[in-house]
């Protein structure tokens, strides 16, 4: 495979059939302000809740919504519970990315006969609104993938929740769904894990980037991006590279403790709208110097877009054979320079913006050397 460049084809073993992302469950320090800030800045909506009143007595989850999105934020509520404990080695992030599919236990068999460790054995839930069954398994680092089937469900999440009412429902900004997920792997890991995904999942590697092609001045990484049979699951893996200061990657290592989910893109169809009522929200975008814009459609060709609005929200363009994407990061959403959400569009592309990563990485770099990180 050429480096930077898409396969024209996937062709993959149907034997893990997905149909999307299910959910995707953070675990962080407090769930009920965690859940107050993806509601005010986000956009989120209230959904479905378990804990104490619910008869889960070890912990508080709060389900939030958007169109197809749904976050599921948890908290321990004894010192000694063993979310706590990775509480503690990694502050809040990603837990579990769970996987929508038609049949649970046979994903669990699949998985597992082909080198997948358990994370939960095949299981039924119900309630008065159907049942649920569920199974996962572990990946890199503490992720787990879990695999949720609910074809006979008509509940509002799964047993075990109940709506969760609210008052305080700010409007939503225009965030569509899960485009992708990217995680973070340790020193030349990205291989072990590219095959992981190939053997045990049926993923195929459709798009790779080396360390010349993502670097700067001062650090470089490497990455693959890893897609199911229909394209609707993919997860990017990067691994950090040699340069002359640390990369991202190792900043991530660093603070979280391990490998794990890096950022979560999320698609919208107006990124200069949505973007701009995040920003109005408070939330806070990585910029890029004014510069970047000078030559914008001599670099991407011709785009439907003002170059203002995207000069002024600091919105990144790349284009790639099939069309082209508009893309802008967030800072991280916690203290520890870990988890970040990515905004994108596609206007057709089906690439990662490998023509910003130069821009995008310097911006990065900006905001390592302001925490001494770099």
């Amino acid at each position: 495979m050429k480096t930077g460049t898409i396969t024209a084809d996937i062709e993959t073993t149907d034997f893990l059939p997905l149909k999307g992302t299910d959910y995707i469950e953070l675990y962080v320090g407090n769930a009920k302000q965690a859940a107050h800030f993806y509601k005010t800045a986000f956009g989120f909506q209230s959904l479905a809740y378990a804990g104490p009143e619910t008869g889960v007595k070890d912990r508080a989850s709060y389900v939030l919504v958007q169109n197809k999105i749904r976050l599921v934020l948890t908290t321990p509520l004894f010192p000694d519970h063993p979310i706590s404990e990775q509480l503690t080695r990694h502050g809040d992030g990603v837990k579990i990315i769970a996987l929508w599919v038609d049949d649970a236990y046979d994903a669990h068999h699949q998985t597992t006969s082909r080198g997948a460790e358990s994370y939960l054995d095949p299981q039924t839930l119900e309630d008065d609104y159907g049942q649920v069954k569920m199974s996962g398994i572990y990946t890199y680092g503490e992720t787990v993938h879990m695999f949720v089937e609910r074809k006979n469900y008509n509940g509002l999440f799964m047993p075990g929740y109940e709506k969760w009412e609210s008052t305080y429902n700010p409007e939503p900004t225009g965030l569509l769904y899960v485009d992708h997920c990217v995680g973070n792997v340790g020193w030349n890991q990205m291989d072990k894990w590219v095959k992981f995904y190939e053997d045990v999942m049926g993923f195929k590697n459709i798009l790779t980037f080396d360390d010349k092609q993502i670097s700067t001045e001062y650090s470089a990484l490497m990455s693959k991006v890893m897609s199911n049979g229909n394209g609707y699951v993919k997860f990017p893996i990067n691994e950090p590279a040699e340069g002359k200061k640390r990369s991202q990657v190792e900043e991530y290592l660093d603070f979280y403790g391990d490998e794990g989910v890096q950022h979560i893109a999320i698609a919208t169809n107006d990124i200069v709208e949505t973007v701009s009522k995040l920003e109005d929200r408070g939330v806070e975008f990585l910029k890029v110097p004014s510069i970047y814009y000078d030559d914008l459609e001599a670099r991407v060709g011709k785009i439907e877009e003002d170059i203002e609005p995207l000069k002024n929200l600091g919105i990144l363009v790349d284009r790639d054979e099939e069309g082209y994407l508009l893309q802008i990061f967030t800072k991280p959403v916690e203290d520890r320079p870990t988890l970040f959400f990515e905004i994108i569009q596609r206007k057709g592309a089906k690439s990662f913006g490998a023509g910003n990563f130069k821009a995008l990485f310097e911006a990065l770099e900006r905001e390592q050397e302001a925490r001494g990180n770099l």
